[in-house]
Parts: C-alpha cells; structure tokens; sequence
C-alpha cells in the first residue's frame, strides 16, 4: 500500500567551430579501423553464412554469436531509472541496442527484447542507503511515485520514438514484479548466500566469493576491494562495506512500501534485473546490454545474484556501450552535467549554438563505435548534422538516377561491405565510411559525369535503403509541418520563374532572383533537369 499524497499539476564550456566539419566525420573512421579485426581474420566465411561477431565484456574477447535457440535470441537491456528527463547518455545505450536489435533481425532471429523500468529501489548515489530517487521527487513535487513514474515515462518514450528507436518486445516495471522479487530472495537465502537484520536481507559477499568469483565480470579484485573499502564499524547493519541489499525494511517516511516475510519494505535496485532477465528469457538466455556505467556494481552484482539463486551464470554475452562525456567527465544527473534530449531538439542550453534535430543526435552517436567514449561538444554535434545532410541529398539524388547502358562508377560490393563491417561487432562508423564513399559515386551519376545500369542501380537503392534507413535507422524523410511545405513551395516557385526568365533569355531577372536568393543564404545548383536549392 502506498499513502496518498497531495496532487498537483505534472511538472561545457561553449567551442569554437570548425573550419572543415568532414574531417571529424572523417576522424571518426579512421579511429574507427581499431575495431576491424586482424588481417589474417577472414571475414568473408562468416558473412556468406550470416554469422555475428561481438564483444563480450565477460571474456574481454570478440566472439562468434551462437545463440542458445536459434532462431530464437533474448536479449535484456537495463532501460532508465524514470525521475527526470532523459538526456543524451540515455539516449546512446536505447540507440546502440536498437541498432543490435535490427541486425539480429535482419540476420533472421527472432528476438525477445526485453527493457525494464526502473520504478522503485533505486537510492541516491547507487547505495543501500538513502533516500529512492523517485520518491524524493515525488515529495518533492507533492504528487503520487507513480505519477511520476508515468509523467516521465510518457517523455522517455516519446524522445525515444523521435530517435527512431525502436520499442522492445517486453518493457516490464521493477514495482510490478515486487512477488517475483521476493522469491529470488527466498532462492539466495536458501542457498545460504544472504543474511536477514532487522527486516532487511543483505547479500552476503565473502560468502558467496568463496565458491565462486566476484569480480569477474568487471575485473575488480574482491580482495583490493576490501582494502580500498572502509569497514563499517558496526555504523549499518551489512557485515561488510561490499555486501549489497536484496530487501529493505521501510523507514516510515519511505513512501513506497510492500509486505515481506521479512518486513514492510522495498527490493534493492540490483534485484530487479535478474528477476525479470530470468522471468521473461529463462535462466539462460543470450544477450545482457547496458551502459559502461552499470558494469560495477550493478551488473557485477546480478551475476552474483544469478549464481546464487540459480547455481550457474544466466547470461552468455554481455555487451556494454562507453560512455558520454562533456570535457573528459562521464555525462549524468549525478553530476549536474547533462544535456536532456528535449534540450538538444530546441536548442535551449548554454553549450548548444543551435537546436539539432534528433537525426543528427541518432548519426553523432553512430559515427563512434560503441565501445568508444564520445565527447560532447557543438562541433561534433554539427559535424554530424552535416554528414547528415550529405546522406540525405545523396539518397534523395539515388531515387532520381535513370539507367544506363553500363556502370562507370564502382558501386559493386557495397552491401558485402557493409554486412561485414555489421557483423563485426557492430561497426556503424565503417558501414557510414562505406556509404558516404557510394555518395560520392551517386553525385557523379547525378551531375553526368557516370552512368549506372539498371541492375546495379536497383542494387545500389536498395543496399542504401536496408542499411541507412532499416538498420542505422536514419529518417532521411523528416516529417515537416504544413508552414514548411508552403515555404519550400514559395521557393520552388521563385525558382521556376528564374527558369523561365532564362529560357526566355531575360537574365536580368534570372541574375536577380538568383542574386537576392544568394544574399539570404540559400545555395542555388543548376541542374540539367532544372534546379536543386538548399538553404
């Protein structure tokens, strides 16, 4: 049971810009060559038989996909804590397992994604004391946990729906799994890996170190953890400074509470996660994402959690995304240094010099592979927004191409190349290195200057069509209101009255419409056709 509460009303330094944007378009690809396998790696054996390399954080190795089901994959990914808007670090782990997410199902799996909701149990700073992030802000704002929940949720996925992410299959709420939770406690204590005082249940480290290895996941030394940690001096309840909760008696003022063998309390954060992995994919299932961040302890400690209650490891690949950062610092709530997405489309923060369209947040996030840090600035921002512009004008010129009777441009081989890049863990900044190579070649068709035969230009559309719109996920089409259309409209039609003056060989008004146009920043290109203007 949860009190009623009082109701209300719903709630970097700046850079200096770069001469030549492409060249940290281009900066990322080169970077991006650390994550190609070997030379003496053939990669072609696996693409003919559409197989998939990934990184797993747990072996510190690239391995080859072999999925416990085929054609069936689970695949669990932490999803948000939802007390405040989500900013762009939220926004890379939804977009880096949307894309995974994409490839597994072009590949021919069958996936269940599941993404939970973190809802209840998570205290301020990550620890096992203090006040839950939720409920502060719901006293904070005077209003029930979970119309906060719900009021911040409905944002989160409508920023996600701008992004192009996909939802997953399954989005299960920590607080609606409260039973489930308990009986995995009841598993661990059976398992005598955990202790109960005064109403709270504590994981039991050492304990559980003995038999079997704390730390493997994120390499921590449980031995140097103990050093480097303080002891408690009988301060808590916790035998040891490294034991974590599993359940927590409610303090009274503690609004969210549910009844337990144990007492009127709440899970501990790390909990839900194993629970729901196990509820919805099984004790064994493939794929665990989340962000870098949550390696220790979260995930360190849902293993141990896994391998108490169950008796074995319940994931087989753990893959993890870097981080965001804004002038080398990890971007967070935490530390009052985040940009919310909402922001970023309006442009309204001090570090922004202009609103970014959430395309151009989807392509910076995908020019760097995913295990590399990114670091915030403008400057990349606005690289990205003009490597989008590149895709865009090239696809737009694509669909416009008429055949030929051959090709002059070297266009075969592009989806070869892009599956390879793909199925090498995922490497988005080689598959756009690819791509914007092709645009080069469709530019030349475009002004003239190469020809392309039907065949090979059905092969080259569609290729541009699965890999930058169905799997990068990239909108090439913004969605525009009715105002921009009758301003695109108004433009096309001063352009067609300089096409006339021209055949008409008045170039007085031609030059004029072209030179006023000119002055107030739209690039005019004369085409064979008639005209291409962008602004």
């Amino acid at each position: 049971m949860q009190p009623q509460g009082a109701r209300v009303s719903p709630l970097a330094t700046s850079t200096k810009k770069v001469n030549n944007n492409i060249c940290y378009i281009e900066a990322h690809f080169r970077s991006a060559q650390a994550f190609l396998p070997a030379k003496n790696n053939s990669l072609t054996s696996y693409i003919k038989n559409m197989d998939l390399f990934i990184y797993n954080t747990l072996t510190r190795q690239k391995e080859l996909f072999k999925p416990l089901h085929a054609p069936h994959v689970g695949m669990y990914v932490c999803g948000p804590t939802v007390y405040g808007d989500a900013h762009l670090g939220h926004a890379r782990p939804a977009i880096t397992f949307d894309l995974l997410f994409r490839y597994l199902q072009h590949l021919g799996y069958k996936v269940r994604y599941v993404r939970n909701i973190t809802d209840v149990g998570h205290l301020e700073h990550d620890a096992d004391e203090g006040e839950d992030k939720i409920a502060k802000k719901a006293r904070l704002e005077q209003l029930e946990p979970m119309e906060v929940v719900q009021y911040y949720l409905n944002r989160y996925h409508h920023d996600m729906e701008l992004l192009n992410v996909l939802p997953p299959s399954i989005e299960p709420h920590a607080s609606g799994h409260i039973i489930e939770q308990i009986e995995y406690i009841k598993k661990i204590l059976d398992a005598g890996y955990a202790y109960v005082e005064n109403g709270s249940v504590y994981f039991d480290v050492r304990k559980y170190n003995n038999d079997y290895h704390y730390g493997k996941l994120s390499g921590r030394n449980i031995d140097e953890l103990y050093e480097t940690t303080r002891e408690l001096d009988g301060q808590t309840e916790k035998h040891s400074a490294l034991d974590f909760a599993l359940w927590k008696k409610a303090s009274p003022e503690h609004i969210m509470h549910w009844p337990s063998p144990w007492s009127e309390g709440f899970p501990g954060w790390h909990l839900e996660c194993s629970t729901m992995g196990t509820k919805y994919l099984g004790e064994e299932f493939d794929i665990h994402g989340g962000g870098m961040d949550l390696m220790f302890p979260h995930h360190e400690c849902e293993i141990a959690q896994s391998c108490a209650a169950l008796g074995h490891d319940t994931v087989h690949y753990w893959m993890h995304n870097n981080m965001i950062t804004i002038n080398g610092k990890k971007m967070g709530k935490s530390y009052g240094n985040f940009i919310t997405l909402g922001q970023f489309f309006t442009g309204e923060h001090p570090l922004l010099t202009k609103p970014f369209s959430p395309m151009t947040i989807r392509l910076f996030i995908l020019m760097a592979h995913y295990r590399s840090t990114v670091d915030f600035s403008s400057e990349a921002l606005e690289a990205a927004e003009k490597g989008l512009e590149r895709l865009t004008e090239a696809y737009s010129r694509l669909k416009k191409l008429k055949p030929a009777q051959q090709t002059t441009v070297q266009v075969a081989g592009l989806r070869e190349k892009c599956e390879e890049a793909m199925s090498d863990d995922l490497n988005t900044p080689i598959v756009l290195s690819y791509l914007y190579e092709s645009a080069r070649a469709i530019n030349q068709i475009y002004d003239g200057k190469a020809t392309i035969t039907a065949a090979d230009l059905e092969e080259l559309q569609q290729t541009w069509k699965l890999f930058v719109e169905d799997l990068l996920g990239l909108r090439m089409q913004e969605q525009t209101s009715s105002n921009d259309e009758a301003y695109k409209k108004a433009v096309d039609l001063l352009l067609n009255i300089r096409l006339e003056a021209k055949q008409k060989k008045d170039w007085t008004t031609s030059d004029h419409i072209r030179n006023q146009l000119t002055a107030l920043g739209f690039n005019i290109k004369d085409t064979k056709d008639g005209f291409e203007w962008s602004l």
